[in-house]
């Protein structure tokens, strides 16, 4: 029988499906019972799961990043899709197959790596396209990159998922920076390559996603400067002169001001043409991203409307698809 996969999970389904496990609690509830609750993953999105009346012994049977056979039943609560599961058992990686959990395939993530370094190798500063050459060629580096998640729950939290809006980002700072010539074109681009390099030592990404220790207690804009400030001294060493000190000050301040607004974790507002560029564009994306999200996991599947959504206080409108074009002869 072929896999159903969660974005193809309706309201009241009986549901017999290996799934991903990820960000297992054990909660009391409002009498003291034990509940587990879980996130399930598959390429296709993520699915709440509770069990009820749980033990220790379930909850220790296995970790976050593992497979797990899960049988239950679905239900919409509070206009979301979530699983009541009876079952959980472990399954051992080699019974399944994991492209049906990569969002993102080997190819695609290959494609984008490629596509990374020829935007990189194609900026005309010297200083920066040396800078850049550092990056690229730190195959440890390049490595995590290309695997890291942009976020543990929100927007691209699948493995490739930073690759994948980082190269979002710079091909969009490529094209406002064509529109708007004030803008340093190539200054703007390096400052989305970096933005959020800081996110593949901020975050564990080998099985589950969580936050490392040092990303708790520094976070991905302080680790992404001590980044560029290694790779600054290499560049020198490698061009045997000296980066100037505004271009590199100018991109260090793209990195620390591109959450835009202190409340969202910025240190500095942006104060820059392109730090304000790069705050807005990488908005864009994110926003995006998880909107078009929220509106391919929506239960109403039937409904031109997404289920009201508390954080964004409205409901997202689902258009028609767009009829396909008529075929030649």
């Amino acid at each position: 029988m072929p896999r159903r996969y969660i974005n193809q999970l309706g309201h009241q389904e009986a549901i017999h499906e290996v799934f991903l496990a990820a960000d297992k609690q054990l909660r009391p509830n409002r009498n003291g019972n034990l509940y587990l609750q879980v996130e399930l993953r598959d390429r296709t999105g993520a699915l709440p799961t509770r069990v009820w009346n749980a033990t220790e012994s379930l909850y220790n049977s296995f970790e976050n990043g593992d497979f797990v056979l899960v049988e239950g039943t679905t239900q919409v609560y509070q206009g979301a899709l979530q699983l009541i599961a009876s079952q959980i058992t472990p399954v051992s990686g080699e019974e399944v197959d994991a492209a049906d959990f990569m969002p993102l395939s080997q190819a695609a993530i290959d494609r984008l790596a490629a596509r990374l370094a020829e935007l990189l190798r194609g900026m005309s500063n010297p200083h920066l396209r040396t800078l850049a050459e550092c990056f690229l060629l730190d195959t440890q580096f390049m490595a995590r990159f290309a695997q890291a998640p942009a976020g543990v729950k929100n927007h691209h939290a699948y493995h490739g998922g930073l690759l994948e809006h980082v190269v979002n980002v710079m091909e969009l700072a490529r094209l406002v920076a064509r529109r708007y010539e004030m803008l340093d074109d190539d200054l703007l681009l390096m400052g989305a390559f970096l933005h959020d390099a800081g996110k593949i030592e901020e975050l564990a990404y080998q099985r589950g996603f969580s936050y490392t220790d040092e990303g708790q207690l520094i976070g991905h804009v302080v680790m992404g400067v001590a980044m560029l400030d290694a790779k600054l001294a290499e560049a020198e060493r490698l061009a045997g002169e000296s980066v100037p000190t505004e271009l590199a000050l100018r991109l260090k301040h793209m990195i620390v001001s591109h959450h835009g607004a202190y409340e969202f974790g910025s240190p500095k507002l942006p104060m820059t043409l392109e730090a304000v560029a790069l705050n807005l564009i990488d908005n864009v994306d994110a926003k995006l991203h998880g909107w078009q999200q929220l509106m391919r996991d929506d239960p109403n599947a039937d409904s031109r409307w997404t289920n009201f959504n508390q954080q964004l206080g409205r409901k997202l409108f689902k258009p028609s698809p767009a009829p396909a074009p008529p075929q030649l002869d």
